[in-house]
């Protein structure tokens, strides 16, 4: 069975092949790839083959017509993949953190349960980063995964195993979640496509760590895939009943958008500039939009942008409305006993006896040397912005901003450059829906790609540029013809 197909083409309803091969196939993909790549990190495939099983008996009694079937069970028969940070009934719920090794979810988180209402049969969980808070996914109790394009890259994070095998071809479709670009950066690394959601929209419920402070605000969860006419029929079934907050119904004529490019934060010293190839793409993008449309693409500059990381840093540690600080990453660590002492867990880390990853004692010294209290400075930068780049989209506003500084890095690299994530990090604080589109390979047969972003609400907007740009760069690129 070939494996390079979207949801319209495995609709198992109308197809000549049983749920049972569709599964099966994916199965098989999945045994092929793992070994090289370590995503997904705990199967369940004999569950899945007998749901399967249920799924084909399913079809075989209806009596009410295929159009009855589709309409009840949209996903039926559609294998998924789910980051393991999400819990997924009966399977681990760990999130890389070896103190919770043993822990197994006892129930669905919301968007998990709508997928599988809706018919999708679930694989098994795929690897994170530890604790979700870093960009490569890497932890002591599943290892490291790689890149599927190759294999000395890193997928991303902390949704990377799912980056990874989707762009492996393991999986139909999958779920991530994204409070710095951790839905975005593993659709880039690995060449697939991703929607982080306006927040508020998808449940954030039952996944691990939970939000704290003023989290919610800045958290999406969405999907995931390697087409994007995939993404529109995932995300009404993932934002339930709040589905009617979108316009997700609504035809976007592209033509009368008003489009923007942003082709850089302004250079910031503690971020990477944006690579040539990076920059020459989002042009591409820009020239082929004005081609194609008929429309401007206006370059536009904020100063502000030059502040993303401090933004996104300042934020993250607001307290809540009660005035409740967030929960300290060093106490995320030491769960369930003290918060973790992260200059000891360095020590120990020197000698190979501590159970964190240098990423996350990383991330535990920098919250040390964070200052107490919040930087008013910060937080006016941060509203100006809001100001600006609310008043540019409006609601038929888009604009194209680099997905990273650069095309996948080598493994560790990202602790020599931990403030790259910062081009995705700066939408989540500003609260907006993005688009990660792939847009080829590029010289060293890597994955290249733009994020594409609009005004609160408006998620279809960046939906329907996802599926006209991969007409016209043709999407994801199976790694395997590399």
């Amino acid at each position: 069975m070939n494996h390079n197909v979207s949801l319209r083409g495995l609709n198992v309803v109308s197809l000549q092949v049983s749920s049972v091969e569709v599964v099966q196939a994916y199965i098989d993909r999945i045994q092929e790839v793992n070994p090289f790549v370590n995503a997904v990190v705990k199967d369940r495939f004999a569950a899945a083959l007998q749901e399967a099983a249920q799924v084909d008996k399913l079809i075989e009694e209806e009596t009410g017509g295929e159009e009855v079937l589709e309409d009840r069970l949209p996903l039926l028969g559609v294998p998924l993949s789910v980051k393991e940070s999400y819990a997924l009934q009966g399977m681990p719920f760990t999130t890389g953190l070896v103190s919770r090794r043993g822990i197994v979810a006892t129930v669905d988180a919301p968007p998990v349960a709508l997928l599988k209402r809706a018919g999708a049969i679930p694989l098994g969980v795929t690897n994170t980063s530890e604790l979700c808070m870093w960009y490569e996914s890497h932890n002591h109790i599943y290892g490291i995964t790689n890149n599927p394009y190759d294999l000395e890259r890193i997928p991303g994070g902390s949704s990377g195993g799912e980056g990874s095998i989707l762009g492996a071809a393991g999986s139909v479709i999958g779920v991530g979640s994204d409070i710095g670009g951790s839905i975005r950066m593993p659709c880039f690394f690995n060449g697939i496509f991703g929607h982080k959601t306006t927040p508020g929209v998808v449940s954030c419920e039952n996944q691990y760590p939970p939000f704290s402070g003023r989290q919610e605000e800045y958290l999406s969860s969405g999907p995931m895939c390697r087409y994007a006419e995939d993404l529109l029929p995932m995300l009404k079934i993932m934002a339930g009943p709040r589905v009617n907050m979108l316009s997700l119904n609504t035809k976007v004529d592209l033509k009368k958008l008003r489009f923007f490019t942003i082709p850089h934060d302004g250079g910031s010293p503690l971020i990477t500039p944006v690579s040539k190839e990076l920059v020459d793409i989002q042009r591409k993008v820009a020239e082929r939009l004005e081609a194609d449309l008929g429309v401007k693409v206006q370059e536009v500059h904020f100063p502000e942008l030059h502040y993303s990381f401090q933004i996104w840093d300042t934020y993250m540690v607001l307290p809540d409305k009660e005035g409740k600080p967030p929960q300290t990453f060093a106490e995320l660590m030491g769960e369930p006993g003290r918060p973790a002492w992260p200059l000891w867990e360095l020590l120990k880390w020197m000698i190979g006896k501590s159970d964190h990853t240098l990423a996350a004692i990383v991330v535990g010294l920098v919250e040390m040397t964070r200052m107490s209290k919040k930087s008013s400075s910060i937080i006016q930068i941060k509203e100006k912005l809001q100001k600006e780049v609310d008043e540019l989209l409006g609601a038929d506003g888009v604009f194209l901003y680099p997905s990273h500084p650069r095309v996948a890095p080598k493994h560790h690299h990202p602790l020599l450059r931990p403030f790259d994530f910062s081009y995705t990090g700066i939408i989540n604080m500003l609260g907006l829906p993005v688009t990660q589109c792939p847009l080829g390979v590029g010289e060293e047969g890597l994955p290249l790609g733009v994020q594409v972003v609009a005004g609160k609400l408006q998620d279809h907007l960046t939906l329907a540029v996802a599926l006209h740009l991969e007409k016209t760069f043709g999407g994801w690129k199976d790694p395997g013809a590399n």
